[in-house]
Parts: structure tokens; sequence; C-alpha cells
């Protein structure tokens, strides 16, 4: 019987196109219905590699991808939320957790999946509430799982009849380090290991591999799945190449054990289906969790040497940026008001210093167009948006401590200042999104508004710099030092203004490059403003 390979290919990349957006869809649901706190479980519940493992496999389940929830880790590790030994164990907890898909690709309900669909759909079509909108993404998703399954399986099933398909099969039994390759590549291309899984469970079921051809396979896509944080931490911070470093190394060492242990790790795997009648994909989906539970418990207790080893493979700083207070003492609060306050302070000026970095990468991303300025300006933003939180309710709790009236008045400036720099966060951020939206519309800015802009930005820069060192220092000359600078801020805010009416007029420059420019000014101008409120703040003077 002659095959028709048009329609083997059509069906199994249609299928495999089903099978990951169902998959996609499903991890999508389940991420809106648990909301937007996957960051938040990662950052609060890793307070230790033990704590790290259970929250990867819990994050992982729910956005239903272990490089999701890796590329998320590399974010936090590069941010300073979490350190590299919290995030090696949030790591090997999201290998574990994404092998819930190969279970459910072995329960075998491919049969219905087309019902499902319709409910999904049903779900997401016809009632209004964003609740059950998202079951039905997730019923729609489950479905189409499971649809683009037997999809794939139909488009397999001709592979029996191929010679080479056979020979490749008999030499993965002979040759188990072909088979890692072979999931490895695979796995790359796909960008996906529950879908080169899924794959391997199908050819499995139709007879049309071994088991001992099988398992150096998934070896193989376990290792494969590393390629997107590999791609994540691409021009990312050390700490995120360190993360991806990490994800790499824990598969590869797993999968050379296994190698090694492949022939009694086949006798396991037939032991478990004799003693549970397993079918097929069953089968694999025990091998997927056993291969990745057991390299956790092996791998664990060698955290720390895993944390080394990549440290010094990628060496440089480990953080870019710090979020975490390092002075917020909870203990201070009770024992030493007076120390508590001291503390305060010192996270206060860690926090202006954040303004004045974010100041200047905004500044820098204006000339230079480099995108690395704008991803570090967000990051101090965020650092600063999450430091303003911990420092006011660190200040909230000490109000009730017994101040004296002295206390009392630099807990009001302290309190004061945290909003003025909060503030300052929130228009350098305006600003890098206004040089976002000039290079998405291709907007030219004039060289002589550049010019306005460079004498603008630096001064702004001078005076938010010099309003925390007068904090720091209780210096009243640099307060009003600053004063005086945000008194030129003003005028050249209202002179650069006429300037660019006059271009406009001209016709010197675009309407577009127009808003830019006023935009631009006016964040500077108001950010001069929150300047001299700090100066103001320890000159005594309350507005």
């Amino acid at each position: 019987m002659e095959v028709n390979w048009q329609e083997v290919f059509f069906t199994f990349i249609g299928g495999l196109g089903i099978f990951l957006f169902g998959l996609k869809y499903m991890g999508d649901g389940l991420q809106k219905s648990a909301g937007d706190r996957l960051r938040a479980i990662l950052d609060r519940f890793t307070t230790n590699p033990f704590m790290g493992v259970l929250a990867g496999i819990v994050v992982t389940i729910l956005i239903q991808s272990s490089s999701g929830t890796t590329v998320i880790v590399i974010g936090l590790v590069s941010a300073g939320f979490m350190t590299l030994r919290q995030a090696i164990g949030v790591i090997m907890g999201a290998n574990i957790g994404t092998t819930v898909t190969a279970f459910i690709i072995g329960i075998d309900i491919g049969a219905y999946a087309l019902p499902i669909i319709a409910v999904g759909a049903f779900l997401l079509f016809f009632v209004k509430r964003p609740q059950i909108n998202n079951l039905g993404m997730v019923i729609f998703g489950f479905g189409g799982l499971f649809y683009g399954l037997e999809l794939m399986g139909e488009g397999m099933k001709p592979l029996r009849e191929l010679q080479a398909f056979i020979d490749l099969t008999q030499s993965m039994s002979e040759i188990p380090v072909l088979g890692v390759v072979v999931g490895t590549i695979f796995t790359v291309i796909v960008q996906s290991s529950s879908a080169t899984i899924g794959i391997l469970q199908g050819l499995y079921s139709e007879d049309l591999i071994t088991l001992q051809a099988a398992l150096p396979v998934l070896f193989g896509d376990n290792i494969g799945t590393t390629i997107t944080a590999v791609l994540a931490s691409i021009g990312a911070s050390v700490a995120a190449k360190r993360a991806a470093m990490v994800h790499v190394m824990f598969n590869v060492i797993g999968s050379v054990l296994f190698l090694i242990l492949l022939i009694p790790f086949t006798a396991f795997i037939v032991w478990i289906d004799q003693f549970m009648n397993l079918n097929p994909e069953m089968q694999i989906a025990f091998a997927h969790g056993t291969f990745n539970i057991t390299n956790t418990m092996i791998q664990f207790p060698f955290i720390a040497a895993l944390a080394w080893v990549v440290t010094r493979v990628v060496p440089g700083n480990d953080v870019v940026v710090e979020f975490k207070p390092k002075h917020l003492d909870p203990n201070f609060i009770e024992q030493s008001p007076s120390i508590a306050l001291g503390q305060a302070k010192e996270e206060v000026l860690r926090m202006g210093q954040f303004a004045v970095q974010g100041l200047n990468e905004s500044y820098e991303y204006l000339k230079t167009k480099n995108k690395k300025n704008a991803e570090l300006g967000y990051q101090v933003e965020d650092a600063i948006n999450n430091l303003d939180t911990k420092i006011t309710d660190y200040l909230i709790k000490l109000s009730g401590s017994s101040l004296s009236t002295q206390e009392s008045e630099r807990h009001s400036v302290l309190m004061d200042t945290v909003r003025d720099i909060e503030r300052i966060g929130d228009h350098f951020e305006n600003v890098i999104e206004l040089v976002d939206y000039q290079q998405a519309n291709k907007v030219k800015m004039t060289d002589e508004a550049m010019e306005d802009l460079n004498e603008m930005f630096t001064l702004t820069i001078e005076a938010v710099s010099q309003s925390i060192e007068s904090l720091d220092t209780n210096d009243h000359d640099k307060a009003r030092s600053v004063a005086e600078k945000e008194d030129l801020i003003d005028k050249m805010e209202r002179k650069f203004r006429k300037k660019h009416i006059l271009r406009l007029n001209e016709g010197a420059c675009s309407g577009q490059a127009g808003i830019v420019f006023v935009d631009i000014i006016s964040n500077l101008e108001r950010i001069g403003d929150h300047s001299v409120n700090i100066a103001e703040a320890v000159l005594g003077i309350r507005k």
C-alpha cells in the first residue's frame, strides 16, 4: 500500500500545532484563574531551596510550562528578588511540575476530545463571567491537547511501513546516545518538551519505538527544553545567564546518570507496568516523572556545589538590581525605635540612589536607544515601587512606638520623601515609555531639541542627586542649591516649550516629535518639583 506522505505530514504538523495551542491555552486559563500571583508565589515561598522546589512544582503546574517558570525565575534572579540557590530549587521543581502534562496525556480520553472542546467553547462564548471564561479556556485547551495528540497519532501510523524509521529506532535501541541527540534536537526545534514527550507517548503507544529506545529520547527531551531559558538569558544579566546554565547542567547531569543506569531504569519501568497495568502513554509518563523526581533527589544536596560551579563558569557581578530592603529589621521597632528610624533612613537613601540610577538610565536610553538601558530602568522602577511599599509599612509600624518630638519630625520627613522618590520613579518610567514610542514610530528629534533635552536632563539629575545627598548629610547648603536648580528647571521648561512651538511653526519638527519632546520636559519639570520637596523637608519647610 502506497503512503500519502503529504497527508501524513499535514496531519502530523496540524496535530502538533493544535497540541501546542491547546497546551498554551490551558496554561493561560490556569494562570488567569490563579490570578497574577505567580511572581508573588515564587518571591514569597522560596525562602530556602526546598520551598523553592515546591514553588517551582506549583507554578509549573499552573502555567503548564517548565520553560515559562524558568524564564520567570531568570527575571527574578536578575532583579535580585531571588538568590541563585533559591532559583536552583525552583528550576528543579519546574522539571517535576512539567511531568504533570505527560500524566494528563496518559489518561486516554482522546475519543472525547471534540466534545471537551465544544464545552470549553460554549463557556468561552456564551457565558460573560470572567471566572467561567477562564475555566472555558482550561477546558478548551485540555480538549485541544487530546485532539492534537489524536491527529499526531494518525499522522505517525504510516511510519511503521517506513524502513528508514524502523532502522532509526533500532539504532536508538542499540546506541542510547543517539536517542538523546534525537530528543534534544527535536525539542529545540519545537520549543516544548511537553509536545515532544506527547509525540514520544504516541510513538510508543503505536509500537513504533521500544521502551529501551524511547527512554534516551525522553532524556534528550529534558535537555532540549533548556533552550528556552538559554535564549531568554542572551543579552541579559550575569545572574540570568547563571540561572539558565543551572537549568542546562541539571538536565545534562541527570541524563548522563540515567544513561549509565539505562538497563535497570528500563527494568524498573517494566516492573511498574506489570504492577500497575499501565497503558503505554502512562508508562512514558511514569518514566518522565521518575526521571525528574529522582534527578532532583540526587542533585538537591549539591545545590551549593551547583551554584559554586556556575559562578565559576559564568563570572561577573551576581545581581543587577536588589529589589529587597536591606535595613528594615522589624525587631528594632519594639527594642529601639531610634535605631529603627535610622535603619528606615538608610533604606530611603537606597531608594533615592535607585531614583538617580533610573533617571540616568532613562537619559542614556534617550541618547543611545539601547534597549538594555530601558530594561534596567524598568527594573529600577520596580525596585523603587517595592521599597516604597516595604518602607511605608515599616514607618507606619514605627509610628506606633514612643518617638521623641525630634524623631517624630524625622519620621514625617522620611514618609514624605518616600512618596516623592516613588513619584520620581513614575516620571522617569514615563520618559522611557516616551522613548519606546519614539522608537516604535520612528520619530526623529531635531538636533536643537536634543540639545535642550540634554541640558534639562543634566540639571534634573544633579537636582535629584543633591536632594538625596542633602537628606543623607542634613546639608542645608545643598538643599538650598536644589531649590535654585529647581527654579532653573521651571524656567527651562517654559523656555524650551516656547522654542518648540517656534520649531513647529517653522516646520522644523513633526507633530509626533513635538508630543514626545513636550511630554519629556514636563516629566523632568515634575521630577524637579519632587527633588525640591525632599530638599525643603531637609530645611524644615512644610508646604
